[in-house]
């Protein structure tokens, strides 16, 4: 405890409180008054339930955790719990989850090729085991000893045909193992499919407050190296873990059963040595592979910021700075791989140096059986057994030292590869436990079990504001811990009549955004409640709320496809008539037909191709296009020229007739014909009231933003930022927005 508040001790995201009791953390300063939820005893525990606005939910494990995600907005600037933190799921519970793919309930077909491939394996196996014998009896042949089924044979003959059927025996093992990896290629690939779906719609059901936070670049690299992980576990618990580990048997029963106890014992013994120091030397390694990885992780996130902001890196000459960053990045990343790549020879050397020693203590155990004129153990035994005769059992031949070496060099290729598979599985352990963890991770907001749609229309499309008290929470970088900072909302109340256009205007950063997140649910009010057609947002299907709003915002982003598929997004049903239409409608139709490729045009990356006044305009299209109630703008017209905004705005007071509008404006040109203006400061309604009514008072804040914007005197706070400037600046800006230089 650290001041009566619990102490971070855990994750970026999942944050567990060491508390001695409930009363203890919901004492806490930082927490109290935040959320209202209830306890209830479920099988004999205390499990804290989850509801709307909560910052507090319990941990399946029964531990209290602390979603950090759960504090709202980018001021937060949370590191990506998905690349930041431990894996908090074992091992154990990654490869079950992993398996249930593997075998689904509801797919017998995949089932059915991980039981042939088995089949397979297991067959590849025991015609490889046979191998080393045919050479054997080759081997005999040519020594003179011709096999009882090859009869009078010449032992050239003998050993002829003995070879053949050893060729034969190596194409078949090895048809075998190709064989079994096209049967379970569906079956692991419909796996990698079916995770990176649930992650790609997990990752849209997580709500803005994660996506905020997070580093598009790092995580990406990270979905891809879990999914790369997926696939190297499956073949290497497939075609190497269970194939080797069921070799190593059959090997060593084989020793054991010909050559007795001490050849058996010898090899069994070099190669749990060799597994041993490979699986510790790769613990070891491990290390420098995670840093490895992080480096790699930074540089890619950093050339991906970099080249997203291409234009401001130009705007301010700072290529090489670019350059130099990355570069520190990548010189990190080098040196991670250094030490992985020398790492990687002592190993290396060290596997190497069991197995010659081990090979080379087993060949000399069986040579010595074989100069000393010892017969097969397992020869004698049956023999013995049959007849009673000892004469009758063979000696070892040269044969059975060409048969150990061939069994422990067909052991030696997949324990060559072991400290490979085991770091590999180890690093693909970790890269899926990131993936796990992040489906582990719920939305902040959700709707609530079995929640009903929302029904609304024109008729009672209202929004309405009751007491409403919203901040963001941010992590203190001193002690880690969350923190609230002021309120942006504080007792806010306000509300929308179906059918009017409301303006909301303020001075930045008094919540005039936020508003617009907190009516689409984006985020949960800390208390009070938000109302859409009267009902509760918490309360009804968050899917159905979202259908039921159509917003224009300030930043447009578009996709990187044609100008129509951006168009057409806002409705996909659209037909190609309706989406020429709301082009129209927002004045955009004009530029694109005078495109080269008209709406087939690219517009690049986030829609860096086109300008900012043309990706307000599409934005204002696609929602038309979306035919919803509720229309919100948010600073909808900002990059365009008064006579553009001016059209385009009669032109949507002609086709939205009778849809709610909410218009978010820093421009009071733009909302002179709102039904109402509501002017926020401090969290709060200060004023209302129609354009004329908010003029005609001559102390009104609107009238005072108004005289300002109609002069182009700047406003008082901004002047009063710029004259904070340092005493060493040349100039600063005076309140009759000349320009006064310091002599």
């Amino acid at each position: 405890m650290i001041n009566g508040t619990p102490k971070i001790l855990a994750t970026t995201y999942k944050c567990v409180f060491r508390s001695t009791s409930f009363s203890q953390l919901l004492a806490s300063k930082s927490v109290c008054g935040v959320f209202s939820s209830t306890f209830h005893n479920v099988n004999g525990r205390q499990k804290l339930l989850y509801k709307y606005g909560d910052l507090l939910h319990f941990h399946p494990t029964g531990a209290l955790a602390l979603r950090l995600q759960h504090s709202h907005g980018p001021s937060d600037n949370l590191s990506n719990p998905a690349l930041e933190q431990k894996a908090i799921l074992s091992d154990w519970t990654i490869i079950r989850r992993l398996l249930k793919y593997v075998w689904p309930q509801d797919r017998p077909e995949i089932r059915l090729r991980v039981v042939a491939a088995m089949f397979l394996l297991l067959s590849s196996k025991f015609v490889n085991v046979l191998v080393p014998f045919v050479f054997k009896i080759a081997v005999d042949c040519l020594s003179g000893e011709t096999p009882i089924l090859l009869g009078d044979t010449s032992p050239s003959v003998a050993a002829t045909t003995i070879l053949i059927s050893y060729g034969l025996f190596r194409a078949t093992a090895s048809g075998l193992n190709e064989l079994r990896t096209a049967v379970f290629a569906k079956a692991a690939l419909s796996s990698i499919r079916e995770v990176g779906v649930q992650v790609f719609r997990h990752m849209h059901n997580l709500d803005l407050s994660y996506h905020l936070g997070r580093r598009t670049g790092a995580l990406g690299k990270a979905i891809d190296r879990g999914a790369r992980g997926i696939n190297f576990i499956l073949t290497a618990m497939v075609f190497n873990l269970f194939p080797t580990t069921f070799e190593v048997a059959v090997v060593t029963g084989i020793l054991y059963y010909k050559y007795g106890v001490a050849a058996s014992t010898i090899a069994l013994s070099c190669i749990a040595a060799y597994t041993a120091f490979t699986f510790a030397v790769t613990r070891w390694r491990t290390q420098f592979r995670v840093q490895m990885n992080k480096a790699d992780g930074r540089a890619a996130s950093q050339a991906t910021d970099s080249l997203i902001n291409y234009e401001t890196v130009k705007y301010f000459n700072n290529e090489e700075r670019e350059a130099e960053l990355y570069d520190k990045l990548q010189a990190q990343y080098e040196e991670a791989s250094i030490r992985t790549t020398t790492s990687l020879a002592v190993l290396n050397f060290g596997q190497a140096a069991i197995f010659s020693v081990g090979l080379a203590a087993t060949m000399i155990a069986v040579a010595n059986q074989v100069t000393s004129g010892i017969t097969d153990p397992a020869t004698a035994a049956h023999v013995l057994e049959a007849t009673g005769i000892s004469s009758l059992a063979k000696s070892l031949t040269v044969g059975d030292l060409v048969l150990v070496n061939g069994l422990l060099f067909q052991l030696s290729i997949p324990l060559n590869f072991l400290g490979t598979v085991y770091r590999e599985v180890r690093q693909s352990l970790i890269d899926m436990s990131t993936m796990f963890t992040l489906l582990e991770l719920a939305p902040t907001v959700r709707s609530l079990p079995n929640a009903p749609n929302i029904h609304i229309d024109r008729s009672n499309s209202s929004v309405e504001f009751r007491d409403v008290k919203f901040t963001y929470y941010t992590k203190d970088p001193k002690d880690s811990l969350l923190k609230p900072g002021k309120f942006i909302c504080d007792g806010l109340s306000f509300k929308v009549e179906p059918g009017q256009r409301v303006a909301i205007v303020g001075e930045s950063g008094t919540g005039k955004s936020t508003i617009v997140r907190l009516i689409y649910r984006f985020f949960d009010v800390s208390s009070g409640s938000v109302l859409v057609g009267g009902q509760d947002v918490r309360s009804v299907n968050l899917e159905s709320l979202r259908h039921a709003i159509a917003v224009i915002p300030q930043d447009t982003v578009l996709f990187h496809n044609t100008i129509f598929y951006n168009l057409q997004y806002g409705n996909l049903k659209a037909t190609p008539e309706e989406v020429y239409e709301a082009a129209r409608l927002s004045n955009v139709a004009n530029a694109i037909e005078r495109m080269p490729h008209g709406y087939d045009t690219q517009v690049g990356e986030r829609g860096l191709k086109l300008s900012g006044g043309e990706k307000q305009r599409i934005a204002i299209a696609r929602a038309l296009l979306k035919k919803a109630p509720i229309l919100v703008y948010d600073e909808a017209t900002s990059s365009l020229d008064s006579i553009t905004e001016h059209t385009i705005l009669q032109r949507l007071a002609e086709v939205t007739p009778g849809i709610t509008s909410l218009v978010i404006a820093h421009r009071l040109s733009t909302i002179i014909d709102a039904d109402e203006i509501l002017v926020l400061r401090n969290g709060r309604v200060s004023e209302r009231g129609t354009h004329s009514s908010l003029l005609s008072q001559p102390d009104s804040y609107y009238r005072q933003l108004w005289d300002q914007q109609r002069s182009g005197i700047l406003p008082t706070t901004i002047t009063s930022a710029t004259d904070n400037c340092n005493s060493n600046d040349n100039y600063k800006i005076s309140n009759s927005g000349s320009r006064d230089t310091n002599t």
